[in-house]
């Protein structure tokens, strides 16, 4: 039970946190930038249902990237190194891949960083850390 406490818990937590964040960010604030880019593109924008159950997948994925991390570092520590790892990685990708919207990242680079805070700071409350710091 205490392992669930310490490792189940805070997993979860964070993935529902973020799950909720990108939820919100994707589908109400940047929903247009995604699919006005993707129109011009010549592409349409993904939203079926699977396409919504890998951002589940990739939600879980990143929080159990946090708490991994959070077992190493600090607080701050843990939002950038998660940050990096979840967000500016992904940037970087689909951005060489032509299907990141301009002027996207100045919403988002913001809105994200709160995310990896808050999923960190989840983490860390909840049990998720091997010491004391942060």
């Amino acid at each position: 039970m205490d392992s669930l406490k310490k490792t189940v818990l805070p997993i979860l937590f964070a993935t529902i946190w973020i799950s909720l964040s990108e939820f919100f960010r994707n589908e109400f604030l940047l929903k247009s930038y995604w699919t006005n880019h993707y129109e011009k593109l010549g592409l349409i924008f993904p939203a079926e249902p699977i396409n919504g159950a890998m951002w589940g997948v990739w939600s879980l994925l990143f929080a159990i990237a946090i708490f991994i991390i959070a077992q190493k570092f600090t607080l701050i520590q843990t939002t950038f190194l998660s940050w990096l790892v979840g967000f500016v990685l992904m940037w970087i990708v689909i951005g060489n891949l032509h299907v990141l919207p301009n002027g996207l990242l100045t919403i988002a680079v913001p809105l994200s960083l709160l995310e990896a805070f808050l999923a960190a700071f989840i983490v860390k409350k909840s049990g998720g850390r091997a010491s004391q710091r942060g």
